[in-house]
């Protein structure tokens, strides 16, 4: 399990302060004008913003009270350039360390950057850690409450609607154990999100393999996973598999995305998505050419559950990659067109 490689395994498998909820300024952000939020209030069930703190014109960091675990997350914003109309929202996962550490879209690629023309706010929840975001059964010595699907598709999306001046359109998107994540969340929600991207993910947890990957993917932060949907065989693990209720996919706009798992264009010594030396490379094209072997077995399947459902989907399946940063980088500029049709954006 790669718990050395923050950069390929990475993030795969490793009350309300009225004073600074500011009104939301009209027009187009300005480079010299600090980025805002209306006032978002409290929700029902307690979850509120207590904090906005702006780096500059179109870079906000919040703090988000969750009211199911009892904590705040922090969540990272990218302002669209233009705030004077209602923009659609991309949620942005991580991988299994949860934006805590290094391996994240700001620092091992330039998904912002590639964004900050669309007109779309990104939001990047920080946190949920080898928790594959969800809501886990019972809280674990190690990684504590988790409830993200609550959070991710109850809490969090009213808030950010009413703070961000949003238009109600939504796209997620998600690398390895997100990758996972963003298959579950729509299931979870119907409606809340018009498109997905997938990359590297695992659809299936159910079954003996898929159940395995998962399993190992929370040991490697410490977890059990039976505090998540019980032991393995339990009915909880299919009632939460994408792949079994893929059909509850209909309707979604899907990009699904794997390597082969041989070492490809990203896989060079000391290259910009390699971690450095030899050492570097060898578990990269190692480790991570087995993850990414993994993970293209469950896409395939997942290829095929879907056509015999008749659901369609835009795959990616290229004849080398690893599970390494260089290709999520790609995979993303990939499945732009695809985001964008649920976004009402252009491609």
């Amino acid at each position: 399990m790669r718990v050395r490689l923050s950069k390929t395994w990475g993030s795969a498998v490793i009350a309300l302060t009225a004073t600074v909820l500011l009104p939301i300024v009209a027009g187009t952000a300005s480079a010299d004008s600090p980025a805002v939020v209306s006032p978002s209030g409290t929700s029902p069930d307690g979850s509120k913003v207590v904090e906005s703190t702006a780096t500059d014109a179109r870079t906000l960091t919040l703090q988000v009270y969750s009211a199911a675990m009892d904590k705040n997350i922090e969540v990272d914003v990218q302002r669209p350039a233009d705030t004077s109309a209602p923009a659609p929202v991309l949620y942005l996962l991580n991988g299994a360390g949860g934006g805590e550490d290094s391996a994240t879209w700001q620092r091992q690629t330039d998904a912002l950057n590639f964004l900050a023309d669309k007109n779309v706010t990104v939001v990047q929840p920080v946190g949920g850690g080898f928790s594959y975001y969800t809501d886990w059964r019972e809280p674990d010595p190690k990684l504590g409450v988790n409830k993200w699907k609550t959070f991710l598709t109850e809490e969090l999306p009213s808030l950010i609607d009413r703070a961000l001046n949003t238009n109600g359109r939504n796209a997620i998107a998600g690398l390895s154990m997100a990758g996972t994540s963003v298959l579950q969340l729509p299931i979870a929600a119907p409606g809340l999100y018009q498109s997905v991207a997938s990359y590297s993910g695992c659809a299936q947890i159910s079954d003996p393999i898929g159940w395995n990957f998962v399993n190992t993917v929370v040991a490697a932060g410490g977890g059990d996973a039976a505090n998540m949907y019980g032991p393995q065989g339990d009915p909880m693990w299919a009632a939460n598999d994408p792949y079994v209720h893929a059909d509850q996919l209909r309707g979604v706009n899907l990009y699904i995305s794997s390597g082969s798992g041989l070492p490809g264009p990203w896989d060079t010594l000391d290259g910009p998505h390699t971690l450095p030396g030899w050492g570097g490379l060898v578990n990269q094209v190692g480790l991570g050419g087995a993850l990414e072997a993994a993970t293209n077995y469950c896409s395939h399947n997942l290829q095929a559950k879907l056509g015999q459902l008749g659901i369609p989907a835009t795959f990616n399946f290229t004849p080398t990659g690893t599970h390494s940063w260089g290709y999520w980088q790609d995979d993303l500029k990939n499945s732009w067109p695809v985001l964008a049709a649920g976004l009402g954006l252009p491609a």
